[in-house]
Formats: structure tokens, sequence, C-alpha cells
């Protein structure tokens, strides 16, 4: 029988332990991720701390933008696009990585042995900040992120850190027919 092979058996169990397996597909009502060469535009993103700039970007449904992030500020920054609803919830996971210590003020530490009985799977993405629509930018650093709209829509950039959104740092993003 199939079971009866240990290295059958071995298979299966890491099959269905992996992460990689485990982890739900990202999809976006707004648009996806596209490679920079694509971009038919690009836009400088200052990131401050506590505020963007510039606070408001308009773009047109279709459009493959380049946003180039540069962190002036003393913090490490987000970038992040969506809407208010899907802001909130990343905030929630940003600050479950913040109470474990895996997000500091400056930077983002690699998961290590001692958080291995935390229940990373309950964050929707295995502890890692690795959704499309976002990118982490640290102090004095720059960093790109390329996205294709694909419909008119109102949305916002972020930075989800915790507090950096309740402190200001939100800009308005119009994508227009």
């Amino acid at each position: 029988m199939f079971l009866r092979n240990p290295l059958a058996v071995a298979a299966c169990l890491l099959a269905l332990s992996s992460p990689v397996w485990a982890a739900p597909a990202h999809t976006y009502d707004f648009g996806q991720p596209a490679p920079a060469a694509k971009a038919t535009r690009s836009i400088e993103v200052v990131l401050n701390d506590m505020s963007f700039d510039p606070k408001a970007i308009q773009v047109k449904a279709g459009e493959t933008v380049r946003f180039v992030l540069v962190n002036k500020g003393q913090l490490l920054h987000e970038f992040n696009l969506g809407d208010a609803a899907m802001h909130a919830q990343h905030q929630q996971e940003m600050l479950q990585m913040q109470q474990s210590g895996m997000l500091t003020p400056t930077g983002m530490k690699e998961m290590s042995h001692d958080m291995a009985g935390m229940d990373h799977g309950s964050m929707g993405h295995g502890m890692k900040h690795d959704d499309p629509n976002s990118v982490l930018v640290e102090p004095g650093k720059t960093a790109e992120l390329t996205w294709t709209f694909s419909k008119a829509t109102s949305l916002e950039f972020a930075c989800n850190i915790p507090g950096h959104y309740q402190a200001g740092m939100v800009g308005k993003l119009t994508v227009s027919q």
C-alpha cells in the first residue's frame, strides 16, 4: 500500500505542512503587481516620518505605475495599496508582527527558532511581510513597487506600521477611467 512506504508518508507530511502550499494566493480586485519594465510612468513618493509626499496620487485604469519609494525618515515605513478595510486588517497583522518582536522601529527581523511555537498560520501568510501590494522601506533606503490598476476606484496608500496610519501616514489614490 502507498502509505506503508516511509518515504511516501514523509513526502505527504512535508507537502501538507509546507507554508508555501498552505498560503492562500493574493488577489486584488483593483489590480495586480507588474514587472518594472511594464510601467508606463514612475511616481516618486517620499516617506517622511508620519507623512507621504505627495499626499494624493491620480492614475488611470489599465495604467502600470512604478512607485519609487524614498524613506527620508528615521523609522521603518511601509507603502501599501488598498482600501480602508484592507489597511485596518493589515494593521492588525503588523501589530502581531511588532508584538512578536519581528517588527522593530527601524527594520524587520527574520523569524527565529524561539518563535517556532507561535501560531504563524493565523496571520494569513506565515509571519512574513510578503503581500505583493506592499513594501517596507528602511530609513535612508529606496524601494520600488510596480502595479497595474485594473479599474476605476478610490484607494489609499498607507503605512500600516502600528500607529503610523493613525498619525496621518496615509494618502489618497484615485484610479479614474
